[in-house]
């Protein structure tokens, strides 16, 4: 290592295989950790501390616009242009409360260091300074398109302020942010580092690149490289390339923690609701309390051990008397760790402002019992094993461990505390099986919620026609500050709005875009993966080394379910392990699965089958039993699952309906957070079958499902019929006829597995006798055309529609596509043209397509953008290295590395389509393959599924009435 770092502290760490380092870089003071091991996902991040002092955004505007372009790699978008063309395994941008993190991951060592290069050049040498279009893009401008027209409207646009007002539709969002505001009003966490809508257009571009002179400088710098590489090859080329043309200076960036309150406060905020929408038992309370002593690992874990026993887990202490005591429909709350001074939440949803009093007495006296008389010890060994199980199993979905680990070191680099805190997990779980046996987790709830003033009350209330209200006044301001401009500015405006929009539709040069690193044919592998499930002894088997964990799945065919039946059965799902069984109560059976298992959990879906022709029945739909247990649990896994499938107790109308409530706040929160995806299954299923199977399961007709019951679950009668038709759906799935089981793991899992089915498979019911009638297939809706109002600021436009019903096949290249519509012809017009926060499409095996807008500002624009889609393909000019990038950026997400039990997912997939080996490698090829005119030659793929409508938008409410004729019906969402 060159003099150019001084490395502070080397250790090695035994829970990543590998040796950490600190380091300082001697001239400036950046801070550097690098972990070296033998994991090839390599991560690069860096992250500065960004401390906000009002809520105009700048943070979060700051991270979008460093990524629109810099002084080595001058084109507009080479975030976009790394996305389509890198072999990148994580790439994006993050802004929270106190940092913005740029973190890259690859497994190809060149691609690491390309990726590495772009984003070092642009947090330190942005175009931002050069362009102030990128502010106006990225965070908030005026668009006044013919100053000339008296009646045109005066309108604010811009990804960021898009974004944020899709945020703040969210009742959920709202009230973190005003837990912030209670709880730290003297600190940087009383300001919204992402922004709040109504204050982004106070933020003027100087404080905007003042932003970045003060905070965006190595001295105020975090880097962190972990994996597989040479640690000191790469921290000197930083130095040599980045660090070295700085000197330290001084950055005030320090987070002062928030004076300790004599007495609790409390706060009322407000949330949008519909017009029309009710507003009774629609209220969120909450109490939150500082935990403001210094962590470490241990109190970290042992607050999220708490967080599992009293709120997370079925029969959680805490929540089951809240709910018990008819606070709300759902409680819910927990540990946040990742600030200054962390905190922990109780809230009760869906419930009213008049019951606050209850809801903290039933808080104090629930606490106070669990203080005198002990919480139990199986739940607290229980929750310190599934907590530890996660640990060591490293599934951290689509983000790389190495990432997950570097971005929780932050919990204590950022306060300027060791960054080696949160690493060892090994002794910390250690201690806090030893802390069982004492009084420990009592006394942090005595000390930290008990006897804790540092606490706020923050309830959150609907108001009807909040959004509706809003619209119209910012609607009003902005006409008037139009009335207030004279015919000049009016026109100097114009031309703004035009040059705006004639800079976003420029392309770059290619002089410029060859300055962007690149990857060539030659470092992509040629060999496509192979299919590793099979039917083997009675199992669909994929051998894989999961490191003594077992991934197993019991399988029950649905075919015999009508459309009713299924969402019977998709709530049956749901309740299983929240519901006494015949031996155990819910509190002490979720107990046994963490003493036993990794968890076990349900799901529904429709797995595609081959189909000669298009056809309503091509998918196998399966309720699944999910199940991660050691090699040496396997069979106490299976045995327990048989229990909740076979022995769970229906007749306790009480607790149905607390579950029925609990699962209509669910999808209420699923669909919030998903309503791109909730709008593409939507409309997929007016034509598919699978589609509408999931609808029926868990979308907006099992949401109205639900809801429909929530309303009635008081009604005795009803009850009654609605636990005899659960009845009657178990009795029809659960059968030995309709089960089925698949493993991904070792061959000790299998044997164990191949052990232990015999006792499941006769743990089962014959399947009722054949009366000659059948339930038939599930069927497409047909063309709705929908249109679903919500008090969204926002709108999530899909258009979906089937090729393969014009007898079009699946070409691999599909996925080359996919990379230039969401990167190019979707991202230009929807995004950077259209203010979107996101556009998506997709093209599957059995031969649906989709495209997708999120936070989206716009409905009938979006649309018209879809219509002109096969024209702009039938002519589209791009050469062979414009689609090179594209077949790499496709490569990247065909080859990107799963954890375990996505993997295992991804192969049970491919078994039940009968994929075959050849045909992943005809797929790689024909991705390899693709040309210009292969792009060209998918015109007609987007007019088939253009051809035949197939729209759904949710949004904002007065949007989709005022573009009414867009659709067959309109209907409030909730």
């Amino acid at each position: 290592m060159s003099n150019a770092y001084r490395l502070i502290e080397e250790r090695k760490i035994g829970e990543y295989s590998g040796t950490g380092c600190v380091w300082e870089h001697v001239k400036t003071g950046a801070k550097v950790f690098a972990l070296k091991n033998d994991d090839p996902n390599k991560v690069f991040l860096i992250g500065f501390r960004t401390t906000p002092t009002d809520s105009t955004g700048v943070a979060h505007i700051m991270e979008h616009s460093v990524l629109c372009g810099s002084a080595k790699y001058p084109i507009k978008d080479p975030f976009v242009e790394l996305a389509k063309g890198s072999l990148n395994t994580f790439l994006n941008a993050m802004t929270y409360p106190d940092k913005t993190v740029y973190p890259v991951a690859s497994v190809n060592d060149k691609d690491f260091m390309n990726l590495m290069d772009v984003y070092l050049d642009s947090v330190f040498h942005p175009n931002v300074y050069l362009e102030p279009k990128i502010f106006r893009q990225e965070g908030w401008h005026y668009e006044l398109n013919n100053a000339g027209k008296p009646d045109e409207e005066l309108i604010l646009n811009g990804v960021v302020y898009n974004e944020m007002k899709g945020a703040f539709s969210n009742p959920d969002s709202v009230l973190e942010r005003y837990t912030f505001r209670a709880l730290f009003p003297d600190t940087t966490y009383a300001n919204e580092s992402g922004g709040l809508p109504s204050d982004i257009p106070e933020l003027s571009y100087e404080e905007f690149l003042d932003f970045h002179r003060r905070y965006y400088h190595p001295s105020n710098s975090y880097i962190y490289l972990y994996g597989d590489m040479d640690m000191e090859e790469k921290l000197a080329w930083i130095d040599e390339n980045y660090l070295d043309e700085y000197e330290k200076i001084s950055i005030d960036s320090h987070i002062e923690p928030q004076k300790p309150y004599d007495e609790p406060i409390e706060e009322r905020e407000y949330y949008a609701v519909g017009t029309n929408e009710e507003t009774e038992h629609k209220s969120y309370l909450s109490e939150n309390f500082v935990i403001n002593d210094a962590q470490d690992q241990v109190t970290s874990l042992a607050w999220q051990v708490l967080e599992f026993v009293l709120l997370s887990s079925p029969g959680a202490v805490l929540r089951e008397a809240l709910i018990k005591s008819g606070i709300g429909e759902d409680v819910y709350g927990g540990y946040n760790g990742e600030i200054r001074q962390p905190y922990f939440s109780v809230i009760a949803k869906n419930t009213d402002e008049e019951k606050l009093g209850l809801f903290r007495r039933i808080i104090r006296d629930t606490l106070g019992e669990l203080v005198k008389d002990g919480i139990s010890k199986k739940s607290l060994v229980a929750a310190v094993n599934y907590l530890e199980f996660k640990y060591r199993e490293g599934d951290f979905g689509s983000m790389p461990q190495g990432l997950s680990l570097g971005l929780g070191m932050f919990a204590s680099w950022l306060y300027d505390e060791d960054p080696y805190t949160y690493i060892f997990y090994d002794d910390a779980f250690k201690t806090l099986r030893e802390k069982i046996d004492t009084d420990y987790f009592e006394e942090l709830i005595r000390t930290h919620i008990l006897e804790n003033n540092f606490s706020a009350v923050v309830n959150v209330l609907p108001k009807q026609g909040l959004t509706d209200a809003e619209d119209a006044a910012l609607k009003n301001k902005l006409a008037a500050y139009k009335e207030s401009l004279s015919k000049e500015e009016k026109e100097t405006l114009s031309l703004e709005t035009l040059s705006l929009k004639a800079y976003q539709q420029e392309p770059d040069t290619p002089f410029n875009l060859a300055k962007l690193p690149v990857l060539e044919l030659s470092d992509i592998g040629k060999k496509a993966e192979t299919v590793n499930a099979k039917e083997d002894g009675g199992i669909i088997y994929s051998e894989a080394d999961t490191h003594g964990i077992a991934y197993m799945r019991v399988l029950f065919d649905t075919k015999d379910l009508d459309e009713e039946e299924l969402k019977y059965a998709s709530f049956l799902k749901d309740i299983f392990g929240e519901i006494d069984t015949k031996r155990h109560s819910y509190r002490d059976l979720f107990d046994e699965l963490l003493l036993n298992t990794g968890g076990v959990s349900f799901s529904i879906d429709p797995w595609a089958v081959r189909s000669a022709n298009p056809d309503p029945g091509d998918y196998r739909g399966l309720l699944s039993a999910e199940i991660r247990t050691l090699n040496d649990k396997v069979e106490t896994g299976l045995e327990l699952a048989a229990e909740m499938i076979n022995e769970t107790v229906l007749d306790d109308p009480e607790r149905m309906m607390e579950l029925i409530l609990e699962a209509k706040s669910r999808m209420q929160v699923k669909i919030d957070g998903s309503m791109h995806t909730t709008a593409v299954t939507r409309a997929s299923s007016y034509f598919s079958a699978a589609q509408r199977y999931t609808e029926l399961a868990g979308g907006i007709a099992y949401y109205d499902f639900i809801n429909e019951a929530s309303k009635l679950a008081r009604d005795e009668s009803y009850m009654e019929s609605f636990i005899g038709s659960l009845k009657a759906v178990s009795k029809k799935l659960f059968t030995r006829e309709n089960v089925s089981f698949a493993l991904y793991g070792d061959s000790t899992a299998r044997a164990a597995m191949e052990a232990a089915i015999p006792a499941f498979t006769e743990s089962l019911p014959e399947g009722l006798k054949d009366d000659g009638t059948k339930a038939g297939l599930i069927t497409p809706a047909g063309y709705l055309n929908e249109g679903f109002k919500s008090s969204s600021q926002v709108n999530y436009v899909a258009r979906c529609g089937s090729f393969a019903e014009n007898g079009l096949p699946y070409h691999g290249a599909l996925q080359v596509l996919r990379m230039m519509l969401n990167y190019e012809y979707l991202w230009t017009n929807l995004r950077v043209l259209g203010g979107a926060y996101g556009c998506m499409s997709g093209f599957v095996r059995s031969g649906r397509g989709y495209l997708v807008s999120y936070r989206d500002p716009k409905i009938p624009e979006t649309n018209r953008i879809y219509e002109a889609l096969p024209e702009y393909i039938e002519n589209w000019q791009g050469d062979e290295q414009t689609v090179l990038k594209y077949i790499i950026g496709a490569i990247s997400i065909m080859d990107r590395p799963l954890q375990p039990s996505a993997k295992a997912l991804k192969e049970l997939t491919n078994y039940f389509y009968q994929v075959t080996d050849e045909e992943l490698q005809q797929d790689r090829d024909e991705v390899l393959s693709c040309t210009p005119e292969t792009i060209r030659s998918f015109a007609p793929y987007i007019r088939a599924i253009l051809e035949k409508g197939g729209i759904c938008t949710l949004g904002n409410a007065s949007q989709i009435e005022k573009n009414s004729e867009m659709f067959g019906t309109v209907r409030e969402l909730y």
